[in-house]
């Protein structure tokens, strides 16, 4: 795998926490090219941590070792296969202000039980609750989105915030916490700083992997760390589990960041970056929010990512695309109708698409895009007015990413 570049077309997909069991398979495919690979050419500290973490990201947790006493799955791998995208989904809900008690145990589906617990949280079956699904993520090249200059993200919103028309992508800011910043490797934020700017999850609602990371091992498994030191609620009242105390130690967070951080884009297919498809994506508006490429900070600590313009097709930007896709979640500053712009790289990963997998085809996805109240209508319209050939040469296009 040769070093990452400027220009390269290569692959990566939208990170969220967590995902459930018993859904279609189909939407775990992988490709041929690898998707497990670190990054080239790093250094053998980073390599090192690289390999480490990966035993990390595939380790089986036990009751015995802290799982639980509510939990969606026992590994990292088993929601990202082959660091890749699925299998599964995870079950959000939403309840209306005089039903707010009806989730008193937060708005995640935990359908699996341990440590003396034996009460799953489940959707309540009362019209005042919506429930929504999310596609489990892919992890290979989160690094590069971390790495992107604040700068860039803010220079994009202010574009953005010029243009004539509906489209204004805004950031989220993410409430900073002390045990982000203890890892003075890849972050200097000052104390009392209380803008971060979020980038991951579907509502960019987490600004650092280490966050990340400490957040899905308490979501899915209920292992806690220094990061995340206290169980969940739940309806057994369980505080502690068969590990008495913090699960895991902080190393084993930064180590399953790390390896997630290290993983390389796999390499995109030959396709001429002067084709009618790449010209029409930008033709039409399609790069306004999937920007191809961002630049990244020229001191970041992984040499491979420092001072680059990462082709990540995302403004990591929260955009309101209409009631017809809301799911009643409010994360940070993102309402009901707001999301990330996800990151396109990586599509020919997958076989469904949007943020509960209800495309099935990349089309299908793009008209989703254009109801009424949606800041992406106007593209939309401009798609459905493109002639068959261009039509096709765009999707083609996309659908290589």
């Amino acid at each position: 795998m040769t070093p990452m570049s400027p220009l390269p077309r290569v692959a990566a997909v939208l990170l969220v926490v967590g995902c459930a069991a018993d859904e279609p398979s189909t939407t775990m495919l992988v490709g041929l090219d690898p998707t497990d690979a670190p990054i080239a050419e790093l250094d053998p500290k980073w390599r090192a941590r690289f390999t480490a973490g990966d035993a990390v990201f595939e380790r089986v947790y036990r009751e015995s070792q802290g799982l639980g006493p509510l939990y969606v799955r026992t590994a990292c791998a088993a929601c990202h296969a082959d660091d890749a995208k699925g299998p599964g989904f995870v079950t959000k809900m939403a309840a209306t202000p005089d039903a707010a008690a009806l989730l008193q145990w937060g708005d995640t589906a935990r359908p699996y039980t341990a440590a003396g617990a034996s009460t799953p949280i489940a959707p309540p079956d009362d019209p005042r609750v919506t429930v929504s699904r999310r596609m489990g993520p892919a992890v290979f090249g989160r690094g590069y989105l971390e790495a992107i200059d604040d700068a860039e993200i803010l220079r994009v919103e202010r574009e953005q915030a010029e243009l004539v028309g509906p489209i204004r992508g805004v950031a989220n800011r993410v409430a900073w916490h002390a045990e982000i910043a203890s890892d003075g490797r890849f972050h200097d934020y000052a104390a009392g700083d209380t803008g971060l700017i979020g980038r991951f999850g579907l509502k960019a609602g987490v600004a650092t992997l280490d966050d990340f990371a400490a957040a899905a091992f308490l979501g899915d498994m209920s292992i806690t760390s220094p990061l995340r030191p206290n169980e969940l609620p739940n309806p057994d009242g369980v505080t502690d589990d068969m590990h008495a105390g913090v699960d895991i130690v902080a190393d084993d967070v930064n180590l399953a960041a790390d390896y997630v951080r290290l993983l390389e884009l796999p390499l995109r297919p030959d396709v001429d970056d002067g084709d009618d498809g790449a010209a029409l994506f930008e033709e039409i508006g399609c790069a306004t929010c999937h920007v191809p490429t961002l630049h990244t900070r020229a001191d970041w600590p992984i040499a491979a990512l420092a001072d680059i313009d990462a082709p990540i097709y995302s403004d990591l930007l929260l955009h309101d695309m209409g009631a017809q896709l809301a799911d009643g979640v409010t994360d940070g500053l993102a309402g009901p109708q707001q999301w990330r712009t996800a990151p396109l790289i990586g599509l020919r990963h997958l076989r469904a698409y949007l943020h509960d997998g209800r495309a099935e085809t990349i089309e299908d996805a793009i008209l989703a895009h254009g109801t009424t109240d949606s800041e992406a209508a106007e593209v939309t319209r401009a798609f459905l007015e493109l002639d068959d050939d261009d039509r096709d040469a765009l999707l083609a296009f996309v659908e290589a990413l």
